[in-house]
């Protein structure tokens, strides 16, 4: 049986990459994928959605918390939001080497170690004594995070049917999803009645038991060999060499400019509606945070519609749906806001899912190189734009800081369109 290869469609129609068969490979030559509807796609798709769980519940954990923050260590709201900013950063960091560290120790293991060291740290941040001492870890947490994402993504490139690639994508960033909803929550919820600290513990045992579970279901790679030494003219060549396709620059520039509004508006909505006219209580807050539910429906709907209709045509259609839930945010009335912020996280993780699968796609060679580089754009743009939304709270409060989030949503949008054309050639 001929092996299935991708090669990049220049029909803007087509619902799926364009594929030719390979008649003269010989059958040890062939991909042994993971095809939609076997017992190992749904052990792979489960324990990445676990992986994606751990690594947003224990990221995200403190954005609830930021006033408490800033009122118990006394910091302003810009310093504040460095309990989550720095973390994004290092991690940023963190995913441009991973990729490289996995071609030498696997996938697998490296994801694990990952995740477990991350559950840890979580917990050492709920005993920290100093807020400098606090950001010093979530630091550390942020590096150790950094060997999650961008190897989740070749894992599930490399091994899941192309065909299936888009729904597989969409639940792990589903997962993602429910991370961030339940560590906000979470949090939220057990700060209220007891206080922050226990609240980060608990989560942190969550990340502990979600490593577990994704250690014990995720099956071994089969289409990956590690390689042997460090060749770092490689790992050059490689990031080189995906930055000589047009189109992957700018679905990089989209993981930099989605994230980056996304964050923004949870980093500063809290301490909108902590103040009046809302007064929400820590509680009230983290439940506002339900609404990742959407977007965890929104994460999987997009990548089985991107493999049905076009990845290009549900990609702008997120951003467009983002920029739409910003600007009905700046309405008063507290359902208004809630339905804004609904819109926002459901557009956002629709175009990151779709754009997760289109790098994987777009990419030629070495997808853990292109994976890395998409989200090292992806969490400096959490890390830069979620400290920059701070200042512009200070200056013009919300209006402003939507203000910020509307011109990097214009950006983005062209940037999907751009890619949409230059894919076609």
């Amino acid at each position: 049986m001929p092996r299935i290869a991708y090669q990049p469609t220049a029909d803007a129609e087509a619902p799926v990459p364009n594929l030719r068969l390979l008649a003269a490979e010989t059958r040890d030559e062939q991909r042994p994928y993971l095809t939609r509807g076997s017992t190992a796609y749904r052990r792979a798709s489960l324990a990445l959605f676990l992986s994606g769980f751990a690594t947003f519940s224990l990221l995200y954990c403190v954005q609830p918390l930021m006033p408490v923050f800033a009122k118990e260590f006394g910091v302003t709201p810009a310093a504040s939001s460095l309990s989550l900013s720095l973390s994004t950063g290092f991690l940023a960091f963190a995913i441009f080497c991973a990729a490289a560290v996995s071609e030498r120790f696997g996938r697998r293991s490296l994801m694990f170690v990952s995740l477990l060291g991350a559950a840890l740290c979580t917990i050492a941040v709920a005993v920290a004594p100093s807020w400098n001492l606090l950001l010093v870890i979530r630091a550390v947490q942020g590096l150790l995070l950094g060997g999650v994402p961008a190897v989740a993504m070749t894992y599930l490139a490399e091994e899941i049917d192309p065909r299936g690639l888009g729904a597989s994508m969409g639940l792990y960033i589903a997962g993602n999803a429910f991370g961030g909803m339940a560590g906000r929550v979470v949090t939220g919820t057990i700060a209220e009645f007891f206080s922050w600290r226990p609240a980060l513990a608990a989560i942190g045992i969550l990340g502990l038991i979600a490593a577990t579970g994704f250690l014990l279901l995720l099956p071994p790679s089969r289409n990956f060999s590690p390689r042997k030494g460090f060749d770092a003219g490689f790992h050059v060549r490689a990031w080189w060499e995906h930055f000589r396709n047009p189109a992957l620059p700018l679905l990089f520039a989209i993981g930099f400019l989605g994230m980056g509004s996304f964050v923004t508006v949870y980093n500063y909505a809290g301490f909108r509606l902590v103040a009046a006219p809302y007064n929400l209580n820590q509680t009230e807050l983290g439940l506002i945070f339900t609404v990742y539910l959407f977007g965890i429906a929104a994460s999987w709907a997009a990548g089985s519609l991107g493999d049905r209709f076009g990845h290009f045509v549900v990609l702008p259609a997120g951003v467009l749906l983002v920029a739409a839930g910003a600007a009905v945010t700046l309405a008063t009335p507290l359902a208004a806001v809630i339905v804004g912020i609904v819109l926002v996280t459901v557009g956002f993780f629709a175009a990151h899912s779709v754009a997760s699968a289109l790098v994987g796609r777009l990419a030629r060679s070495a997808k853990g190189h292109a994976s890395s580089l998409y989200l090292l754009a992806y969490y400096l743009g959490s890390s830069i734009a979620g400290t920059i939304g701070g200042h512009f709270w200070l200056v013009g409060g919300w209006p402003a800081v939507v203000a910020f989030i509307l011109a990097m949503l214009a950006a983005c949008l062209a940037a999907a369109l751009g890619a949409a054309r230059l894919a076609r050639r």
